[in-house]
Order: C-alpha cells, then structure tokens, then sequence
C-alpha cells in the first residue's frame, strides 16, 4: 500500500464540490449579521478602531445571581447527568407560569420545550410544522434566520414588505394578497429584530384574527418582550387572540433580557402534540440544553427583575441618542423605534451618489464603504430582505454611539 500523496486523484466526479455538499445546505447563506461582528472584531484585533453596530448582543455582563446560580450548579454531581430532553422540570414549570401570566391562558409545563437558544427553537418549530410546498408568510424587514430555517424544511418564505411610511408594520390587506392555498404559516416578530417596532395591542388582535379565521399557524417571536419604551405595551398575541392557542407557537429565551446570550437558552411553547413531536426531534438532534445553563435560566426568570429594567432604562437612553445622532445624518429617515435594540433608517436619500471615488447604489456598497472609509460596522438591509436601509444595534456605550455616527455623519456629508 503506497503512501505517496501523488498518488491519490486530488478530485473526482464523485469528490467535487458540488458531490461533496448537498444542495440544501449548500444554498445556505451565512448569518449578515454574525459576518459583520466578526469583520468588525477582526479589524479591531488588527489594530483599527472599528466601532461596530452589527451585533444583536447586550454588552452588560449578565447579572451577578445568575452567574453564582450556575457556580452553585456546576458543583452539584446531579447536573453532570443526563436529564429530559425537554428540559429540567423545574424551569419548564416556570415558564409554564410565566406565560400563563403573559398570555391570561392555563399553560402546561408539557407545552414547552427547551432548547439550545433561540435559534434552534426557530429551526425545530418549522421543521414540526412545515412540509415541501408549503409557504410562510414572512412580513419584511425580517430577521435573517427566518427565510434559511423555512429553506430548510422544503417550504418557501414569501416576504410581505411593509416599508418606512408603514413604520414597517404589515396590513391585513397585505397579507391576504400574499395568502395562498399553500399558505400554512405566519411568523411574528414583536419587538422587531431588525426594526425595533412593536405592534400595538391592535395591530396584534386584527393580525392574529386574520390569521385564525384562516387557519394558518402563527409562529411569534418574542424574545425582547421585556424590551419596550415610551409607554408602548407589549403584547403576546395569544393574549390579544386567545382562539390561536392551538394554532401559535412562541419562542423566546433569556439572551436579550437577561444578557446572556452565550448561555444558548431558548424555548418554544405551544400545543402539546407539537411540543412532542419537537422533542422528538431535539432527542436526536442535541438531546437537553446543558443543565448549568438551565439552572442559570431558572435563576433568571425567577431572580430579581431589577437588573433587567437597569438594562432597559439604559437601552432607552441610548434609543434616544442614536436616533437624535444618526437623524443628523445627510439622507437618512430615521423612524424612532419602541423596543429592543436596534434603529433600522432607510437610506435610500444617501444612495446614487460617489463616496471617496466610489459608486454607491445599494444599501450593501454603503455599508461597505462606511466600513472601510469611516471604520463603522452597520447590517445592510438586504440581509433583512429590506433594501435601502441599514440596521444599527444600539448595544454598545454611550461614547461609542456618538463617535461611531459622527463618523457616519462626516463621511456622507463631503
């Protein structure tokens, strides 16, 4: 048997690219906004002071009760095991009683699932729920893992874009143009990622008859729940249309709140039926979410509310300072938004011109240009299927967010 390297053909038919990935996962198209961060904090580990505005993650550390309940965890011998797949009894029944409260609907601990994150309950409720050929109504701007989770079932996303003079909120009229007979679900994102709006208590109640009277699934996203302002309430929409119980999933997880994003907890809460047959998938696909970070979600959802709403007052004062800054900039509409983290400005008023001798045409070439001229990290909004705008996470300090949009502000006003 020879060793020499010479050989063995470098590729085959059977070996190309094209043969060694399948066209499913092939076709999918890495996070925008994961990509962004990580250029931004490469460029700053080479030595440039890149202010970046890309990524969905608070910058507190997470609240010092949490972090002692996981120490506590990692030293019980019964959190080194195996446990259900479903998550710890305990903190399923807390959310059970958090979003009984939430929602003014009796919800049983067999209703909800814990997963790894946010993003694997996105992933895990349209795989139970969707078949090829089904369609999902995805109203636009939308978070970037939502059109690549339904890809990924066989189904097809078929974006609603309500722009600026909408404030970004979608109409009834505009859904039931899109609806089909294939029309199977319907995804809600309230406080909005990217846009930061949140839907009136009226808004959710005529969206979510509209879709019981059509029997389509509601699948909502709540994870900024906690994150409102000026007053504006938020609302579940199973508070709103309590007739959508067994036809609404929602999913949720402690990374925004509580600011722990790298404790990959997440959760979906829905029928029964479907909570199981998700479980069955997660039994194969991770078995449980690791019991410390459970027991540190539990301590979460149970501990003290104060360092969340010390998050939340500073959130709003930042909301308040990069809208004020970047509303100064030549060519921007700036919408003030009302909950999570991020402002989302259309620019198309700063397209079609040369920055620097190079053409911008897209909302993606300023960002780019911004990047590297101004060294300001911002989503383009065609990873939002939203071109014309860029989306700004307000999740960094004070002193970051006025430098970071003054450069932004200088450069588009040579």
């Amino acid at each position: 048997m020879t060793t020499d390297d010479a050989s063995i053909p470098a590729t085959s038919p059977q070996t190309s690219q094209h043969a060694r990935i399948s066209k499913r996962v092939g076709a999918i198209e890495p996070s925008a906004t994961l990509a962004v961060d990580a250029t931004a904090k490469a460029l700053k580990a080479a030595g440039r002071p890149v202010i970046g505005f890309g990524a969905g993650e608070p910058d507190f550390p997470t609240p010092q009760h949490i972090v002692d309940a996981a120490i506590e965890a990692a030293q019980d011998p019964r959190n080194h095991r195996y446990s259900a797949t479903g998550g710890l009894p305990e903190l399923r029944e807390a959310l059970a009683e958090s979003f009984s409260a939430s929602t003014g609907l009796e919800i049983d601990p067999a209703q909800v699932l814990v997963t790894n994150g946010g993003k694997q309950a996105v992933f895990q409720t349209f795989a139970t729920l969707l078949d090829p050929g089904d369609e999902v109504l995805l109203p636009a701007p939308y978070w970037t893992t939502y059109p690549e989770a339904i890809r990924q079932t066989g189904a097809t996303e078929v974006p609603v874009l309500a722009g600026v003079d909408q404030n970004y909120v979608p109409t009834v009229e505009q859904l039931e143009a899109a609806r089909t007979e294939r029309t199977r679900a319907l995804v809600l994102c309230s406080p909005s990622n990217p846009t930061g709006v949140v839907l009136t208590p009226e808004q959710i109640a005529e969206i979510g008859r509209w879709a019981h009277q059509h029997g389509i699934w509601v699948v909502t996203d709540e994870i900024y729940h906690s994150l409102t302002y000026d007053g504006m309430p938020f609302t579940s929409v199973l508070e709103a249309v309590p007739e959508l119980a067994e036809t609404t999933v929602l999913l949720g997880g402690v990374a925004k709140s509580f600011a722990m994003t790298g404790w990959r907890v997440g959760w979906m809460v829905g029928p029964a039926d479907v909570i199981k047959a998700a479980s069955n998938l997660q039994s194969h696909l991770t078995s449980h979410v690791n019991n410390i970070a459970q027991r540190a979600a539990l301590a979460a959802l149970t501990g003290p509310s104060e360092p969340v709403e010390q998050m939340r007052e500073a959130f709003d004062r930042r909301r308040r300072l990069i809208v004020e800054k970047l509303s100064a900039v030549p060519g921007f509409t700036v919408p003030t938004p009302t909950g999570a983290f991020y402002v989302f400005p259309d620019v198309s008023g700063a397209l079609g011109r040369t920055l620097r001798g190079r053409e911008v045409t897209t909302s993606t070439e300023l960002a780019t240009v911004i990047l590297e001229e101004a060294e300001v990290a911002a989503v383009p909004g065609e990873a939002f299927g939203a071109p014309g705008h860029l989306r700004f996470s307000y999740a960094l300090n004070d002193d970051d967010i006025v430098e970071g949009i003054d450069r932004v502000a200088a450069l588009l006003g040579e």
